[in-house]
């Protein structure tokens, strides 16, 4: 295998703002949702780690054979962060990491407010 043209993949990290604070409370909705989109994409999952705090809000993280899905909410500021990364050894999974991401931003109808693309 050749590996002079290896790119490791697409980091994406969002700051989402939402009108509805709902959802940013509801971790076990969001588990669900995720797990969707994981079948979809054909990604798997080796690990979750959740904690629920006690004002509702959430972080957690997905462990993936790929990398990683990452959240944390702050429901007091319709504000979430959100951390999508998707190594690419046999493949490029660069498409993968902006459809996950824009299905997450329709998830939440959310409003981004940063979007940085990390090309590792």
């Amino acid at each position: 295998m050749d590996t002079s043209d290896y790119s490791p993949g697409l980091h994406q990290l969002l700051t989402l703002r939402v009108s509805v604070s709902d959802k940013l409370t509801e971790s076990k909705d969001f588990i669900l949702f995720t797990k969707e989109l994981l079948a979809k994409f054909e990604l798997e999952q080796v690990g979750l780690a959740v904690h629920d705090f006690e004002n509702r809000s959430f972080t957690l993280a997905f462990c993936l054979k790929e990398s990683h899905i990452c959240i944390h909410t702050w429901p007091e500021f319709k504000q979430l962060t959100l951390d999508v990364y998707l190594c690419n050894y046999l493949q490029d999974n660069s498409e993968k990491v902006k459809a996950i991401s824009d299905a997450f931003i329709g998830y939440f109808e959310a409003e981004v407010i940063n979007n940085f693309q990390i090309n590792r």
